[in-house]
């Protein structure tokens, strides 16, 4: 870990839309993380599953033929990209972990091409066109940040961005920054306002876990329009607007919510360390007093 006072990173946002052609997906991915690479970043994220089109609008069993091994093809890929590159990359899998058990699983690479680590997505949602259930077994890695070179990264996954309790979970082990890989749209016979709404409240929640926590967040959004492959539904919009926030809330970046972007921007890690000074929430938890996290719901 660097322990320097001047702790400032270059985090590469991989904003993109996708198709029904993995290939073709992994190599404009490939090609972003290495322009990304070449203007200076140190860490590169994706969005979640960004390997195909989000397939979770439906509950088809022949989606299950889209999940990877772990190792496999898929991370000597991203491995090959890390090592070439001299990047940490953060990825976004649909893992088949054994015949009928699958997880939605991101893995982060080191600079040298290992594994750091990984984290399996532990809020699963069941919404119309969000049917992930059908296709996800809930995490069972718990909230444990992964170390790399650059730092401690509390990677948590999309669902998980709701939930304050995840991203305290991180901060409380240690993660110096907080990344979302994300696939979240409109449904694109919603209202303006209503479109508007959803997506300021994604981006608040978000923020509010960057103050609360006391450390910068980068959460990766994927862009444009999937159909629903059955026709029931209208399809899903993805809004993008990928941003990156400091521990104040702050914006450092954000991105558009229509067109793909590789953006660079960079993080001071060290900036977390005053701000906790000045605003020392986790000193002033009231620890004793909060059994009740632990239920559903308090009768």
């Amino acid at each position: 870990m660097n322990n320097d006072k001047q702790r400032k990173v270059k985090v590469g946002i991989v904003q993109h839309f996708f198709s029904d052609d993995i290939d073709s997906n992994r190599s404009r991915n490939l090609a972003a993380i290495q322009n990304l690479a070449d203007e200076g970043a140190e860490l590169i994220v994706l969005s979640e599953l960004h390997d195909s089109l989000y397939f979770c609008q439906t509950e088809n069993v022949d989606n299950f033929d889209l999940a990877v091994e772990i190792p496999g093809e898929f991370t000597d890929i991203y491995a090959e990209a890390a090592k070439n590159s001299g990047v940490v990359i953060v990825t976004s899998a649909f893992e088949r972990r054994a015949p009928g058990l699958y997880h939605n699983t991101a893995i982060v690479f080191e600079k040298d091409g290992a594994i750091a680590g990984q984290y399996r997505k532990m809020h699963i949602p069941d919404d119309p066109g969000f049917y992930e259930k059908f296709y996800f077994t809930p995490g069972d890695l718990g909230f444990e940040p992964i170390d790399t070179s650059i730092g401690r990264l509390g990677v948590l996954v999309c669902w998980d961005q709701w939930y304050p309790e995840a991203a305290r979970m991180m901060a409380l082990r240690g993660a110096e920054l907080l990344i979302y890989p994300t696939a979240i749209g409109w449904n694109p016979d919603d209202t303006d306002d209503e479109k508007m709404r959803q997506r300021e409240a994604w981006i608040t929640v978000q923020r509010g876990h960057a103050v609360a926590n006391g450390i910068p967040i980068v959460s990766v959004n994927r862009v444009g329009y999937e159909e629903d492959p059955t026709g029931d539904t209208s399809g899903i919009d993805f809004w993008g607007s990928s941003f990156v926030a400091g521990p104040q809330g702050e914006f450092l970046m954000k991105c558009t919510e229509h067109a793909a972007e590789d953006r660079v921007v960079e993080v001071d890690l060290q900036r977390s360390e005053n701000v906790r000074r000045w605003w020392p929430f986790l000193r002033d938890r009231r620890i004793e007093n909060y059994h009740g996290l632990t239920h559903r719901f308090l009768d």
